[in-house]
């Protein structure tokens, strides 16, 4: 019972998030182009958006070439989900 305990509380209420350039959608890799993660930092946590090309947390993400992918720019819906932790790292399920 331990182990189960630990493991349902390592997903957390914390996703993996990446920041992202919301602009940038690449259909071919489908994903979002990465970004350093203080293109996000500097902004509050609201919903808010600016003419600047700042980023955005993407939660819930696979990486790959630059890219992240299968991602939410929904928090809760990433929690929903078991966040990256949890729903990415084991079998398939189904």
């Amino acid at each position: 019972m331990g182990a189960l305990a630990a493991a349902l509380t390592s997903c957390g209420s914390e996703p993996d998030k990446r920041c992202v350039d919301p602009y940038s959608y690449d259909a071919g890799r489908g994903g979002y182009r990465l970004l350093d993660p203080k293109a996000c930092s500097n902004k509050s946590g609201g919903g808010s958006s600016t003419s600047t090309s700042s980023g955005r947390w993407y939660y819930g993400s696979n990486r790959s070439d630059g890219f992240a992918k299968s991602g939410t720019f929904s928090k809760s819906q990433a929690v929903d989900r078991g966040g990256f932790g949890c729903s990415n790292s084991g079998s398939g399920g189904g």
